[in-house]
C-alpha cells in the first residue's frame, strides 16, 4: 500500500500542476492532434533513448510513414536504415511487423486496449498501456523506470527501486493512480516527466521538485541506496558497438557490401564476423552470395 505519510490527493495535485507548467508539451506525440501511429512510433523509438535524440527521427518517420500501411508497404531493410543510430536496432523490424500486423487485422489501425496491443509483434506491458492511455485516453497504469523512481523515493523512502519490476512495484503503482480518469491520464505523464526531469537517477534537482516536502526520501535525509550493485552499461569494445557500426556501414550504402568492407567494424576480426552472424539472425542484416551482405529487402 502506499504511505500513510504521503496524501496521495496532494501528491497527484502537485505533480499534475507542476507538470502544467513545466512538462515537455512542445514534443509532437503530446499534441492533441497527434495520431495513435504517433503516439505507437514514439514509445516504441523513446524506450531506453533521450527524446532529443529520438524527435528528428520520429519526425522523418511520420513524414515518411504517416500510417502504419505506409511502413507495411516498405521493406523491412528501409525500416533499418531509417532507423539511424537510435540503438537497438531489433525496434525498428519489430516496428514493421507490427505495422505489418495492424493493416493484417485491425485495417491498418493502431488498436486500442492493451490486450489486442500486447497481441503485436514486439510489444510489452509498458508500450500496451502507455499507448492505450496517451493514445486513447484509456486510464491504464503506465510504469517505467522513471515512475518507478519517483514512487519508489516519494512513497517508500528508497533511493531506487529494485532492479526489475516486481509484483510489489506494479501494486504499488496501481494503488497510487488517481480514481478520476481525467486525472490519472495526466498523472501517468506527469509522474513519467518528474522523473526524467527532476527526480533523475543521478543527482536529483530536490530543490526544483513540487512535492519535496512530501517525498519520504528527502524527508529522512535521502538514504544511501543498499541494495545490489546498479552498473551502467558498457560501449566501447562491445558486441553492440561493432554491431552498431556493423549497421551503420551498410544504411549508408546504396549496394550490397562485400565482407571486406565490413572487416574492420572493431579491432577483433573474430568479434566483428560474430557480431555480423548475429545481425544475420536476428533478421537485421541479409546475406547474398559471393559473401556480400546488405540490409533486409
Amino acid at each position: 500500500m502506499p504511505s500513510g505519510r504521503v496524501p496521495l490527493a496532494l501528491l497527484h495535485e502537485r505533480v499534475n500542476a507542476w507538470y502544467a507548467t513545466e512538462g515537455r508539451a512542445h514534443l509532437p506525440w503530446r499534441h492533441p492532434d497527434c495520431p495513435p501511429w504517433g503516439v505507437f512510433l514514439s514509445e516504441v523509438m523513446s524506450q531506453q533513448t533521450p527524446l532529443a535524440r529520438v524527435e528528428p527521427i520520429w519526425h522523418e518517420w511520420m513524414e515518411r510513414w504517416p500510417t502504419p500501411a505506409a511502413l507495411a508497404a516498405a521493406a523491412p531493410g528501409e525500416a533499418v536504415r531509417a532507423w539511424g543510430r537510435l540503438g537497438y536496432p531489433r525496434r525498428a523490424l519489430r516496428l514493421h511487423e507490427a505495422a505489418t500486423a495492424m493493416v493484417e487485422r485491425h485495417d491498418g489501425q493502431v488498436p486500442r486496449t492493451p490486450e489486442e496491443l500486447l497481441a503485436l509483434p514486439g510489444v510489452g506491458a509498458y508500450t500496451a498501456a502507455a499507448v492505450s492511455c496517451f493514445a486513447f485516453g484509456l486510464p491504464e497504469v503506465v510504469v517505467d523506470t522513471n515512475v518507478r523512481r519517483v514512487l519508489a523515493r516519494t512513497l517508500e523512502g528508497k533511493a531506487f527501486p529494485n532492479l526489475t519490476l516486481n509484483r510489489a512495484e506494479a501494486r504499488l503503482a496501481a494503488e497510487s493512480m488517481p480514481a478520476d480518469r481525467d486525472t490519472a491520464n495526466t498523472w501517468n505523464v506527469a509522474v513519467m516527466e518528474l522523473g526524467a526531469l527532476v527526480c533523475v537517477a543521478r543527482g536529483p534537482r530536490c530543490d526544483d521538485c513540487p512535492v519535496a516536502d512530501l517525498c519520504a526520501w528527502n524527508l529522512d535525509g535521502r538514504p544511501a541506496y543498499d541494495g545490489p550493485p546498479r552498473r551502467g552499461q558498457a560501449w566501447h569494445g562491445t558486441d553492440r558497438q561493432v554491431r552498431g557500426e556493423l549497421l551503420r556501414r551498410l544504411r549508408e550504402s546504396t549496394a550490397p557490401l562485400p565482407v571486406q568492407a565490413l572487416e574492420g567494424s572493431g579491432d577483433d576480426p573474430l568479434q566483428v564476423m560474430r557480431c555480423l552472424d548475429s545481425l544475420v539472425a536476428d533478421g537485421l542484416v541479409e546475406p547474398l552470395p559471393r559473401r556480400r551482405y546488405r540490409l533486409p529487402a
